[in-house]
């Protein structure tokens, strides 16, 4: 067992704070991390704060978790000490599901086992996340991360980036196609990133006058502001995919009246309460809804050697683990361009 420092919610209601808890023993295919940065999402608030329901007590967020590999299990063969590697939302699945065996871990039938606020299969011991400063995985659910990027900039591609790159990769977006991203913020920002390097026309769809200059830098060729009438009925029939990446209550209507014939919207982020869908948005267009998680190994590791390749990290804001707190409320507001990122260094 290894003692752990980290920082953890007791309840719903309290504010994160200093926790101590023994890792297990690196096992034979184990690796383990010291962990140097870990990404902040609004999901870790979601939970702390028991907003989806079943949240475990004491609770140590963090799912978006870069580190430098300090041990290894004697049948390890991927990873050796030195090496950087992620860990991202699961550390763990059946491994038997037919979603397993095609590398859609993320889609487990029986169930992926999430980094933080989930429980381990064989002790069914809680799960605890990247507000800490070491974790132990099995290197199957392992990524390796190019040491010539932006550490603190990588963290956020774990959730951020691959909820992003996964569904637009499954709808085969490139050059040619015109995509919507609507909202900027964690999720969006990465969406306009990959959709331009996909070769995409990028239009970022926003509430936000303010976020225009902050779009067109990250890539978008067009910014319309959803607010205006003039604009929207413009883009009636317009684009071949809008990602929508809204957590706050809206309609998908208004944005279903987007696309065009074929079009899909492609939901990831996730509001307080059912979205109205108008049919006749749907049908008058052979328009489609579909939705999507995260991204299996594979597919995660897949993006990462992209993002190597194409120099393409997120925009992030550094903190230290004691400002967490504020930053929680931050993220509330909008006020972050465009992930906290923790600095464990600061819980060291």
């Amino acid at each position: 067992m290894s003692a752990t420092k980290a920082y953890a919610a007791q309840s719903p209601t309290t504010p994160l704070s200093p926790f101590n808890f023994e890792r297990r023993e690196t096992g034979p295919n184990d690796i383990k991390i010291d962990i140097l940065y870990c990404g902040v999402c609004h999901s870790d608030i979601h939970q702390v704060r028991d907003e989806w329901g079943g949240s475990i007590y004491p609770m140590v967020p963090g799912h978006e978790i870069v580190g430098r590999v300090t041990e290894t299990g004697n049948l390890v063969k991927n990873f050796k000490v030195g090496d950087i590697a992620g860990i991202g939302c699961f550390v763990d699945s059946c491994r038997t599901c037919p979603n397993c065996q095609s590398g859609l871990e993320q889609y487990c039938d029986n169930g992926m086992v999430a980094t933080y606020n989930g429980r381990e299969k064989v002790t069914n011991n809680p799960t605890y996340g990247g507000y800490s400063t070491q974790i132990v995985v099995d290197e199957k659910y392992t990524l390796k991360v190019s040491p010539n990027l932006l550490l603190e900039g990588v963290a956020p591609l774990l959730c951020a980036g691959i909820t992003t790159y996964s569904p637009l990769r499954h709808v085969g977006v490139g050059k040619g196609h015109k995509v919507g991203v609507l909202g900027l913020g964690g999720l969006g920002h990465m969406a306009v990133k990959f959709a331009a390097a996909f070769g995409a026309e990028v239009t970022m769809l926003s509430s936000s006058p303010s976020k225009e200059a902050d779009a067109k830098k990250l890539g978008a060729h067009h910014f319309a502001l959803t607010s205006d009438k003039a604009t929207m009925n413009g883009l009636q029939n317009h684009f071949d995919f809008i990602l929508n990446t809204v957590s706050a209550q809206h309609s998908y209507g208004t944005y279903l009246d987007l696309l065009n014939t074929n079009g899909t919207m492609i939901v990831v982020g996730v509001p307080p309460t059912p979205s109205e869908v108008p049919a006749f948005n749907l049908i008058m267009k052979r328009r489609s809804i579909i939705g999507s998680l995260i991204g299996g190994i594979k597919e995660t590791q897949e993006m990462l050697d992209y993002c190597a390749e194409h120099n393409i990290v997120s925009d992030v804001e550094v903190i230290n683990v004691q400002d967490i707190n504020g930053a929680y409320e931050r993220m509330i507001k909008g006020d972050v361009r465009y992930r906290f990122v923790i600095d464990i260094a600061s819980l060291k």
